[in-house]
């Protein structure tokens, strides 16, 4: 099918080029024919956000999203993709060069100028060279039980609180759940935490979140304040075989990034639940804690602490640790302007068209923006706008920008304890410390402009995304 779970996989894989074309085609022209066109559902949709807006008082339907996020306006969201843009662009004129020249040498004597289907199955091919290793090298590495040891460690080492498990406090809906306190250096309760962390197809649905059970509440019975209660779903693979569950590094980002939106739910001190925790945090601020966390992941002292080898019981070993490092960089200025192409059309599709006219249709906003945002031609058929889910089925309408935005915090933030100097425990401590009472404690309680001031003193700036993404 055209699951996107089922056709990225196959693009990266299959080395059948004529198999790859024939899917790609379909893929980006899905619902755009016939009964099932969503092409005037496209139109209609932002014509009805264009007339929500003037009911609002808004100029434009961007606007009017942006009256509720962290970014001041539309002014600041086009300087900040086009900085990225800027930064991005020669990076990824550069992967698509390589590519070429990977599929020129061993390319079968194809002969061919790389096509839009031929990218996925050649990055793969160059990843595999240039890295000499794939995810299964590394999951025995990650068993789960180790992992958890080490978030756990990290969490206290920063922020000055203790995990501790609480088994049998609180029933459990699977006996693979398990439920945790979370507590201050003194032992006083802040939090509870249930860990679901195994796949269990028949009964759950695939991915990773963060739901919160009950929010912070200062005016619950008694006089004490509710305390908060999350859940951190995970979808591991079982332990077999009487080892732990082996994870791969992405279920371990994965995991770290769970825990940061945990972290900033069970910390907050405000008492009012409805800006509690991640209550109301504006929509591009939200991923700051949790893509905070991942940026551990990648640091070496850490993942020292949270790897053993199933056979040895030894940490990751340095070559290999270099290797993965460098897998962050790999192709980071052609990932990067992949999401800046939806950025920016999501937003000059609600602030500066103005529907059907003069200027052309939706699908011409699309190609006008393409021109200046990717390396490799659209197909003339390209009618992806028919399956922009995330802007016309979902919550991204004029706030796609929101990934960036919220990788510019969550960089910047991770480059203050790189300021403070990552093999200084008594430093990171004191900004772990300040981060923990700025950007976990206050939640939706404050403006994220102001909570992220208060954390680095300053507004935001995109130079440390740009370093550890290698575009700088």
């Amino acid at each position: 099918t055209l699951e996107a779970a089922l056709f990225m996989p196959f693009m990266r894989f299959s080395a059948r080029r004529d198999l790859r074309e024939r899917l790609y085609r379909a893929y980006v022209t899905r619902a755009s024919a016939g009964a099932i066109d969503n092409g005037p559902l496209v139109e209609r949709i932002l014509a009805l956000r264009r007339e929500k807006a003037r009911l609002l008082g808004f100029a434009t339907y961007a606007g009017l999203s942006l009256s509720t996020k962290m970014a001041p306006g539309v002014d600041a969201v086009d300087a900040l993709l086009e900085r990225l843009r800027a930064a991005s662009l020669p990076h990824a004129r550069r992967d698509l060069a390589d590519l070429q020249a990977l599929a020129d040498h061993v390319g079968g004597g194809e002969g061919q100028t790389l096509r839009p289907w031929d990218v996925a199955y050649w990055a793969e091919r160059l990843r595999e060279e240039r890295f000499r290793f794939n995810s299964e090298d590394l999951r025995p590495y990650f068993q789960f039980p180790k992992v958890l040891d080490g978030l756990f460690a990290l969490t206290r080492d920063l922020f000055g609180v203790t995990v501790e498990p609480a088994d049998g406090e609180a029933p459990v809906w699977h006996p693979d759940v398990r439920l945790f306190r979370v507590c201050d250096a003194d032992g006083r309760l802040l939090a509870r935490f249930y860990l679901d962390p195994y796949s269990r197809p028949e009964t759950k649905r695939g991915g990773a979140w963060m739901d919160p059970f009950a929010p912070r509440d200062g005016c619950a019975r008694g006089g004490e304040p509710r305390l908060p209660v999350v859940f951190l779903v995970c979808n591991q693979a079982l332990p077999s075989g009487g080892r732990p569950s082996l994870m791969s590094f992405d279920e371990v980002e994965t995991l770290f990034h769970e825990f940061g939106h945990g972290l900033q739910h069970m910390l907050t001190t405000v008492d009012e639940p409805d800006a509690a925790g991640i209550a109301n945090i504006e929509w591009d601020a939200v991923e700051l804690a949790s893509q905070f966390m991942e940026n551990w992941c990648y640091h070496r002292e850490t993942l020292r602490r949270l790897s053993a080898h199933t056979e040895t019981g030894e940490p990751i070993p340095d070559e290999l640790y270099r290797r993965l490092a460098a897998t962050r960089v790999f192709r980071a200025g052609s990932d990067m302007l992949r999401q800046l192409f939806f950025g920016r059309l999501d937003m000059d599709l609600h602030h500066r068209y103005a529907g059907p006219g003069s200027d052309g249709s939706a699908d011409d906003v699309k190609r006008r923006v393409a021109a200046d945002t990717t390396v490799m031609p659209l197909l003339p058929e390209d009618r992806m706008l028919c399956g922009f889910t995330h802007v016309f089925g979902g919550a991204y309408a004029a706030g796609y920008y929101s990934y960036k935005w919220a990788e510019v915090l969550s960089a910047d933030a991770f480059a203050a304890f790189e300021e403070a100097g990552l093999d200084d425990p008594a430093a990171i401590a004191g900004v772990g410390r300040r981060y923990r009472d700025t950007i976990l404690a206050l939640g939706g309680g404050a403006h994220p402009m102001d909570v992220f001031r208060a954390f680095r003193g300053r507004d935001p700036d995109p130079a440390a995304l740009l370093r550890h993404a290698g575009l700088q």
